[in-house]
């Protein structure tokens, strides 16, 4: 069964609040890795606020597009798939 937006959004609203691990495609063969918390979920858009050890920016907002697209690839710390 294909993942709709809808399907990731509401997944995402239902564990705000938790620790997530979101690894993102930063252009040719490089990723970046980083560590936070799922704080908001808005209409397009889901916002990390990151570890302050192991970044130099508090938050970073992604889309449901990009996981969709996999562009994006979030697990939470509770799950070993990712979503």
């Amino acid at each position: 069964m294909p993942i709709s937006l809808a399907a990731i959004k509401d997944k995402l609203d239902s564990r705000i609040g938790q620790r997530m691990k979101v690894v993102a495609q930063a252009g040719r063969k490089k990723t970046t890795e980083r560590h936070g918390i799922l704080k908001e979920t808005y209409r397009s858009v889901f916002v990390v606020d990151l570890d302050q050890q192991e970044n130099a920016f508090e938050r970073v907002s992604y889309s449901y597009t990009d996981v969709l697209t996999k562009n994006v690839q979030i697990a939470f710390d509770d799950e070993t798939t990712e979503a």
